[in-house]
């Protein structure tokens, strides 16, 4: 009940402050790829949808510019699988709008980075995004098809020496959880990237049906915030996520600092919080999404409906944004913890993916769950 009394009765009224627009889309331009993940969160929607035609995009483009959209980052399936990705690109440009490319970088070859000298596709272009998931073959192949690592390092490192901005994102999983320190060996001090980032596998896609063993255990993620929190210190600036372990490990170490110090809690904590919004996302068949993992709530078809309509007026979206009325003390999950004023809630994808709603707590994010197991394993605070 209190939950429902935290919403609105109208969810096409926006909240207060919204944008007019998103700031950044994150689109997913291919549901194919040349790789099969055993973790791939996108491996559902790959299947039972069809790409959209070049010319749908390049109009979506333009609708994206005529709302002033900022950035979209380009993913897929794989990019590089898309024979128009550089037209694509280009109207991007076209539409004042700056660029990043998500890719496995296997399909990367000297034609590719001669591609991005024509006009202004390395001055738009924000980064490019690698995924690396080992030091060696013996441990990314663990989680990615066999001979995978190899090329992957090859194409990461063809694209780093033309003097391409890069990055790589490290997805933290059963299998490489103990090569940490000799991943970042690899990424800042043999290839030289200035930084990298990390999150952890999640319980979607592939990683939800015949690979759910590379999910991280709760002892396994708290060793994870662990080696993150040495590498950090020996790499001061050069590692950073927006989830998974290194960002929850900050997370708790600043609840932990607080309950010391007999601070309060941070503002904005005490509510399921952790979900901005701030963005959509776009599907390869052109479905809206408020973002990628949340493809259980599609907001409608890009092109057949306006972008803006959707961004502003969409109920579902909106519940999204809602969410940050929910109290955690009124969770049945919550209720009674010491705690719930601290923490945020985590991501609502998860929680729907296990079949609890968008209004309850990701575990992973629950400071409590944190504690017992770390005093099931007899563990140190962070």
């Amino acid at each position: 009940m209190e939950i429902e009394a935290a919403l609105p009765q109208d969810l096409t009224v926006p909240p207060a402050g919204l944008m007019r627009a998103p700031r950044i889309l994150e689109i997913c331009i291919t549901g194919r790829c040349n790789l099969a993940c055993r973790y791939c969160a996108y491996a559902d929607q790959m299947t039972a949808r069809r790409d959209l035609p070049t010319e749908r995009w390049l109009a979506f483009f333009d609708e994206l510019g005529a709302l002033a959209v900022q950035r979209v980052t380009l993913t897929g399936g794989e990019i590089f699988t898309r024979p128009d990705l550089f037209t694509l690109v280009d109207g991007v440009i076209a539409n004042r709008m700056r660029y990043s490319l998500v890719t496995n970088a296997t399909l990367v070859n000297e034609q590719t980075i001669a591609a991005f000298e024509v006009g202004k596709r390395r001055l738009r272009l924000d980064y490019i995004q690698v995924s690396i998931d080992g030091s060696r073959a013996e441990i990314h192949d663990l989680s990615r098809p066999p001979a995978s690592f190899e090329r992957a390092l090859r194409g990461l490192k063809l694209l780093k020496a033309a003097g391409l901005p890069m990055t790589v994102r490290v997805t933290i999983n059963h299998y490489n959880v103990d090569d940490l320190e000799n991943i970042a060996h690899l990424l800042l001090d043999e290839v030289g990237l200035p930084a990298f980032g990390s999150n952890e596998t999640e319980p979607l896609g592939s990683a939800s049906c015949g690979g759910q063993e590379l999910q991280l255990t709760p002892a396994e993620r708290a060793r994870a915030m662990r080696s993150l929190q040495a590498l950090e210190a020996r790499y001061p600036g050069r590692l950073y996520a927006k989830a998974g372990p290194l960002s929850q490990g900050k997370e708790f170490h600043e609840i932990e600092r607080r309950l010391a110090a007999g601070e309060g809690a941070a503002p904005g904590r005490g509510h399921l919080s952790a979900c901005g919004m701030d963005r959509l996302a776009v599907l390869h068949d052109g479905t809206l999404l408020p973002c990628t993992l949340l493809y259980g709530l599609p907001l409608g078809v890009a092109g057949e409906i306006p972008l803006q309509e959707v961004w502003l007026h969409h109920p579902a979206i909106n519940k999204v944004r809602y969410r940050r009325r929910v109290a955690l003390k009124d969770l049945p999950a919550c209720q009674g913890c010491a705690y719930t004023a601290y923490c945020s809630g985590g991501c609502p994808a998860i929680s729907l993916a296990r079949g609890r709603g968008m209004f309850d707590r990701d575990e992973r994010a629950c400071y409590h769950a944190y504690l017992a197991g770390r005093q099931a394993g007899g563990e140190e605070p962070l």
